[in-house]
């Protein structure tokens, strides 16, 4: 697990090695073991590394016998012991016993289509002498970030996009062509980056740089095919031996390794199996909250403690209050782009608490995405029964639901704002459907809220997805749209963020690229039955996890910020989206802003993601476009709430 980054110059001169040192310096925080760089001519590549397999050996970056090919790489090649061996057998000779040497002659041996071969999370940069030809790309399912800077000048790329803006003649800038869609998200989705002249490489994507020409295309993508032949024992057994085998395969290294543990189906599977290929007890890590009501509901502990004691884990836990407040402008900024997922700071705090025992650790992140663990999931089956009502019922409900109070921090008034969210896109396409459940804020509420209406911009990576997913299986279908979006450009960029803010390699067993395509091939009915969520992972869980854990009510791996900004952090809100403020940055209708404030305070609507989305934009701006220390923005953030 490292930090890559480098450049290719167009205009054929030398890369400067100063360069590639200023850029490593930016992200020291994902590999502070080691640093490396090589230059060659118009091409340098360089890295920062956590060492995790080959502790003495591993130094980037790695090159064949001759020299002609140079290698840097983010990240773990699961299979790499079974490549080697049968590279090896073909005379290739190794240099290290790193994983990452694997890619090197798998180039060498089947040109590009060498990345086909590979089970890991990645993303790399080789340099091929021979051709004088740059090739960079990322994993399947976009596990690891790889950001792009193109100019006439140059093609530079690295782990994170801050290390692109300490080249010279780059600055921080807001790509305003994008700040539309991160509203109606919450995050901004890719090839689309925050910052102006930046983007980010879309997931399972090679770009190539040769003879000046650059060129970008897609090597894999979710297969559309559903299997329909297959009974559910049969199902069931083909999961559980995938799901086995990811677990195996992800539990190799050199250095300690654990697991996060929240209690739910996800966690508490991946530490069972990990129980199973382990001769020591797994060390084990959960995250709570103290407090009222509200807390209460994201307070998972009990459950952690249910399965570690099962296991017989080494189990450690973490209690945090409020005032997490304090962190929001260090973790903004190693998130380099803002977001309204809440997630980011449960995952900083437990990889922080981990990382004083682990260098690496195991997530359960990517099940409810596979196996339809998402309450929006059911929102075709009850829209079916829902439209067998007679017409005069439906008006009544629909007029009765605009009127519920909602709360996700609250029992009651959660249930009210979910019955309320479903009643309004009801009678919605599914793909609309869909949109109303994955939105922060709709885009017709966003064009009110924006002060320009060219700041909306052309971008709706939603649509792009739904577009792009071809398959007739509503759920299947739903799953592609994830997979292109929310996954790979807000779970799981914020758990490699912050757990490398930290320097933790965290691992998704459960995205391996060989369960995802057997979780895409499941039929819908088989995934979610007779509105029971996760009816098949669970049913192959059945033997591991007792019902109490696997029939257990959801809850999201966030925080209480809704109910903490109507208390404790009502003042931070209320200054960061303050008239000057808003006035002073030339984005929001100020009016637009109070009636939110207003709505979420009064419980009229649960404006939670959207107030987020908005104080973080606020937060990072003042980072980046401003240029202030994140520990000064911190500070300040503090008085507000003193």
């Amino acid at each position: 697990m490292c930090g890559i980054h480098g450049i290719y110059r167009f205009d054929g001169l030398s890369v400067e090695p100063r360069m590639l040192s200023s850029m490593g310096d930016r992200i020291r925080h994902r590999g502070p073991d080691d640093e490396g760089s090589h230059v060659d001519g118009p091409c340098g590549i360089g890295m920062r590394r956590l060492s995790i397999i080959d502790l003495a050996g591993g130094h980037q970056p790695l090159s064949n016998a001759d020299g002609t090919l140079w290698l840097v790489c983010n990240g773990e090649i699961y299979n790499f012991r079974e490549l080697r061996s049968e590279l090896q057998g073909k005379g290739y000779r190794f240099k290290t016993g790193s994983d990452s040497e694997v890619l090197l002659h798998l180039y060498d041996a089947e040109g590009d289509d060498f990345v086909l071969r590979l089970n890991g999370m990645f993303d790399f940069a080789l340099w091929d002498a021979r051709r004088r030809r740059l090739l960079i790309g990322r994993d399947r399912l976009g596990v690891k970030p790889l950001y792009v800077l193109q100019d006439w000048q140059r093609l530079a790329f690295a782990s994170e996009a801050k290390a692109l803006l300490a080249l010279p003649g780059v600055s921080a800038e807001l790509n305003r062509e994008v700040v539309a869609d991160y509203l109606h998200l919450g995050y901004v989705a890719a090839p689309g980056c925050i910052f102006k002249g930046i983007r980010k490489l879309p997931p399972a994507t090679l770009l190539a740089v040769e003879d000046g020409e650059v060129r970008e295309w897609r090597y894999w993508r979710l297969p559309e095919e559903i299997v329909s032949d297959l009974s559910e024992s049969q199902w069931i057994e083909r999961v559980q031996v995938q799901l086995d085998e990811s677990v195996r395969m992800q539990m190799v290294s050199d250095v300690p390794i654990g697991a996060f543990l929240s209690g739910g189906v996800d966690s508490s599977a991946v530490v069972g199996l990990m129980a199973r290929h382990s001769e020591q007890p797994i060390r084990t890590y959960a995250i709570g909250f103290s407090g009222g009501e509200a807390e209460a509901l994201y307070n998972e502990l009990p459950y952690a403690r249910q399965v570690a004691k099962l296991f017989a884990t080494n189990h450690r836990e973490i209690v945090v209050q409020p005032d997490v407040v304090a962190l929001l402008p260090k973790l903004l900024w190693h998130m380099d782009e803002p977001l309204s997922d809440t997630a980011f700071i449960t995952t900083y705090l437990v990889s922080a608490f981990a990382r004083e025992d682990v260098k690496v650790i195991l997530s359960g992140v990517g099940g409810d995405e596979l196996f339809g663990g998402y309450r929006r999931y059911l929102g075709g089956h009850y829209a079916r029964r829902y439209r067998r009502w007679p017409g005069w019922l439906r008006r009544m409900a629909s007029y009765a639901a605009r009127r519920l109070p909602t709360d996700r921090h609250s029992g009651l008034l959660n249930n009210l704002r979910l019955a309320k969210g479903f009643m309004a896109s009801a009678e919605m396409s599914s793909d609309e459907r869909y949109r109303s459940y994955l939105q922060v804020l709709s885009r017709r509420h966003v064009s009110a809220l924006l002060l320009e209406e060219s700041a909306a911009g052309p971008s709706d990576s939603l649509a792009r997805a739904f577009a792009a997913a071809g398959n007739e299986d509503e759920l299947n279908r739903m799953f592609a749209v994830d997979a292109e979006t929310q996954l790979p450009d807000d779970l799981l960029l914020l758990t490699d963020k912050m757990s490398m803010a930290v320097s933790l390699e965290c691992r998704v067993p459960l995205l391996d690229h060989q369960l995802v395509e057997l979780a895409a091939a499941m039929p819908a009915a088989i995934k979610v039955r007779d509105g029971r969520l996760k009816h098949l992972l669970k049913a192959s869980l059945a033997d591991l996890l007792p019902d109490e854990i696997l029939n257990r009510k959801k809850r999201g791996f966030g925080t209480p910020m809704g109910a903490w900004l109507k208390r404790e952090l009502a003042p931070l809100l209320k200054r960061l989206l303050a008239a000057d403020v808003v006035q002073a940055r030339g984005l929001f209708n100020q009016g637009v802003v109070n009636r939110l404030i207003a709505d979420h305070q009064a419980n009229r609507i649960d404006g939670t993601d959207i107030l987020l989305a908005m104080m973080n934009l606020e937060i990072w701006s003042r980072i980046f476009l401003d240029r202030r220390d994140p520990a000064d923005v911190a500070e300040e953030l503090k008085s507000y709430v003193a």
